[in-house]
């Protein structure tokens, strides 16, 4: 009997079973914990600024989302409240009491401490950045895949993304944030101790974001809570109807 014939089941199997994973495939799964890839989701996110030792701001949000557009409303402070944030495909508007009529901001632009509009509102990553494979490594003892999301226009969040994810989990662990000259901006981290129930599945969500500056004593955290799959009306995502 030829042995080689006996070893090349074997041989298959194994190429098999250590293939390298899909990076943009990996990061399409990361998404969902974070709102991308539903047909509609409802969450709230409380965002506490601090600068040192010093709370800097506090703010109430309500996110409604589908898969290419969202809108966050504010609900506190009370001098902000009603104002929206509203993102359709790669164009964002900002609407308050005092504006005749939606501005046009950049995913970029502060929204509070060290978070951007772009944080908020649902994750599409797999949409915005281009994926690749660059090792793998530990957060805090979990395996991880380190992917390297290079952005494939100027209107995403970051020019480049330095990606954890979970091996077992499929979710986002840790992020770093640069600038397309290479320059660390921030760091942010994930926590998912909130859960959907979606097409007779339970699903990790996304409970807590963490962003820091790289280089002073400044964070910005996000609590995520009430959330929920539902579907809504396209109209929610209508400039015209924030006009």
């Amino acid at each position: 009997m030829n042995v080689k014939f006996l070893l090349l089941p074997f041989v298959l199997w194994s190429v098999t079973s250590f293939a390298a994973p899909d990076a943009q495939l990996l990061l399409q799964h990361a998404d969902r914990a974070r709102g991308g890839g539903l047909p509609g989701i409802v969450w709230e996110i409380k965002l506490t600024s601090r600068d040192g030792s010093k709370v800097s701001d506090e703010q109430r949000l309500e996110v409604r989302a589908v898969e290419d557009a969202s809108v966050a409303e504010t609900l506190e402070p009370a001098r902000f409240k009603g104002s929206k944030l509203l993102q359709v495909g790669r164009n964002m508007w900002l609407n308050r009491i005092g504006l005749s009529k939606p501005i046009p901001i950049s995913p970029r632009q502060r929204l509070s401490g060290e978070a951007s509009n772009g944080d908020i509102a649902a994750t599409n990553y797999v949409k915005d950045y281009d994926a690749a494979l660059a090792g793998e490594g530990k957060i805090d003892g979990e395996d991880c895949y380190i992917l390297e999301l290079t952005a494939k226009h100027k209107r995403a969040t970051y020019d480049r993304v330095r990606y954890w994810v979970s091996v077992k989990r499929e979710v986002g662990v840790q992020a770093e944030f640069y600038s397309l000259s290479g320059k660390l901006l921030k760091t942010a981290r994930f926590e998912y101790d909130n859960h959907l129930e979606y097409q007779g599945k339970r699903a990790p969500f996304v409970s807590k974001m963490t962003i820091r500056d790289a280089l002073i004593d400044a964070e910005t955290s996000m609590n995520f809570g009430a959330v929920k799959v539902r579907a809504i009306p396209a109209a929610e995502f209508d400039l015209g109807q924030m006009q």
